[in-house]
């Protein structure tokens, strides 16, 4: 029997993470379709798939620049840059114009001005080994930023002591992907891969002993945060008009009186017309 070689765990931890990775790349796929079938963005944020974009193109340069054990994260960086742009395609298609314009400057920030300025900065005032490390402290440290964005809903997972805001699958698989990365980092000693992932695996679990409290707790009485994720564990919690309200049912509003056979009929006014 062939022995388990340190190569061998390494491209096995590299295929589970493209996978877990692809996975949570389409997270997002059911609100894009949403949008596509209602023809509207509906409040949605592009913000998240701004900055996913921008981290999928970041790693793939990095990529590109390694000498070796690089195929992983070209792979899945390659995919998640093709999905990302499509749901921002499909984003600007049906946004209304402030929301375009909004995003067209994120797009012109982030992925222009930004990642031409690493681009340009890296390839010209360094080269070789010194060029790699540069854009590898510079995606770990995007990296801890974005692992670091869950610390939000978290907060509002404690001040409101429920768990609607936060679901379980996508923080599970974010902490089986960080766990992934890390290990396939850490057996290539590309340290600019695993360290990040610590943070975001301990993120992760944090985020698992939460939903464990709060999973069977009252629901907390605030208006409804539509959860915007991608990959990394980035959630952007998008305050919209709550849907649905806890109400007492002994609580009548002044302007509404019982009927005898127990239904409510809005106040009518000396007029005739309803009470508004």
């Amino acid at each position: 029997m062939a022995m388990l070689t340190v190569p061998h765990m390494a491209f096995a931890f590299g295929i589970l993470g493209n996978i877990v990775s692809f996975l949570v790349y389409l997270a997002p796929l059911p609100t894009f379709y949403r949008i596509y079938k209602r023809k509207s963005t509906e409040g949605f944020q592009s913000i998240p798939y701004s900055v996913a974009l921008f981290s999928a193109m970041l790693l793939l340069y990095y990529a590109f620049l390694k000498t070796d054990n690089q195929i992983m994260l070209i792979t899945i960086n390659s995919v998640g840059t093709c999905i990302e742009a499509t749901y921002l395609l499909v984003y600007m298609i049906y946004a209304p114009r402030p929301a375009k314009i909004y995003t067209a400057k994120l797009l012109l920030l982030f992925n222009t001005v930004v990642y031409g300025a690493i681009v340009l900065f890296t390839f010209f005032l360094s080269k070789g080994h010194r060029r790699a490390k540069i854009v590898g402290w510079v995606c770990a440290a995007f990296s801890v930023c974005v692992f670091a964005a869950p610390l939000s809903i978290m907060r509002l997972v404690i001040r409101t002591k429920s768990v609607e805001y936060m679901p379980f699958p996508l923080s599970f698989f974010l902490t089986i992907c960080a766990v992934m990365w890390f290990f396939y980092g850490l057996l290539i000693r590309d340290f600019y891969i695993a360290c990040p992932n610590i943070l975001g695996f301990s993120f992760g679990i944090a985020q698992m002993i939460l939903y464990a409290i709060y999973k069977n707790a009252k629901k907390g009485v605030l208006a409804e945060f539509k959860l915007q994720e991608l990959p990394n564990g980035l959630v952007f919690p998008t305050l919209e008009k709550a849907e649905n309200t806890d109400t007492n049912p002994n609580d009548q509003p002044e302007d509404t009186a019982m009927t005898e056979g127990g239904a409510r009929d809005k106040a009518v006014e000396p007029s005739g017309e309803l009470k508004v």
